[in-house]
């Protein structure tokens, strides 16, 4: 892991403050964070965690993604989720983790020592209620996911993706969450994959169809607008955000 002392940042400043752990701390609260956070910064491919390891801090995405994985007894792995900018990371109470986390993409973690986060926890009712709030939210995207994975169609599958991706975009940057949406996307068209269970041949297939349809507008292979946010709802199956795991 990388510890980044030069990476530093006031909490009322934090571009997800509004979303995070801390979204509803008081000043003094605050305080008692800025105490026992630091910085660490991962490399595109970096491991931030592997399954099993002892965790000594849990925390939150600032920025950048990570994904989640599981490996089975015979070797294979499966993606089981993403972090996206503002997720939390780690599990008050448990030792170890859980799963894999590999950083996608560049990534900055907001790192809390472990112990003194769960000490603040239960004194904290604003940090313990916010957290219980991301838990269920959690259990519910995946929940969700489900769904897309059992249930829907290729095509609705990289157009929920897609939604996920452009919602989390909009309600980080407080933007409007209807009309157009412009976003860098994340993820290889590999990884999005790997994690949607679809071929490569598949992906590139439905995104030239998302774009040919005038769904989607795609500037090389990363850079997304959404021109009407209920068109690609529309495609997605639904009319609800699918959820964000991790």
């Amino acid at each position: 892991m990388n510890l980044n002392q030069s990476f530093s940042q006031e909490c009322s400043d934090c571009p997800i403050r509004h979303r995070a752990v801390c979204a509803r701390c008081e000043t003094d609260e605050l305080a008692r964070l800025e105490e026992i956070k630091y910085y660490r910064t991962f490399e595109a491919g970096q491991s931030v965690m592997w399954s099993g390891d002892k965790m000594d801090f849990v925390g939150s995405v600032v920025s950048g993604i990570a994904t989640l994985s599981q490996t089975m007894e015979d070797g294979r792995t499966q993606m089981v989720g993403l972090l996206l900018p503002s997720d939390f990371v780690g599990r008050p109470g448990r030792d170890g983790a859980a799963y894999d986390v590999v950083a996608t993409t560049d990534v900055v973690m907001c790192c809390f020592r472990r112990k003194p986060f769960e000490d603040l926890m239960n004194d904290t009712p604003h940090v313990a209620h916010r957290l219980l709030e991301m838990t269920l939210d959690e259990l519910d995207a995946a929940r969700e996911w489900m769904l897309v994975l059992g249930r829907k169609t290729a095509r609705e599958k990289i157009a929920s993706l897609l939604t996920i991706i452009a919602r989390r975009d909009v309600t980080l940057n407080m933007k409007t969450g209807t009309g157009q949406v412009v976003f860098d996307l994340p993820l290889t068209r590999e990884a999005m994959a790997d994690y949607l269970g679809l071929t490569l041949e598949t992906v590139s297939r439905q995104i030239s169809a998302l774009k040919k349809d005038k769904v989607i507008v795609l500037e090389g292979k990363r850079h997304v607008t959404v021109p009407d946010m209920d068109r690609l709802l529309e495609e997605a199956g639904d009319d609800s955000d699918g959820g964000v795991l991790g």
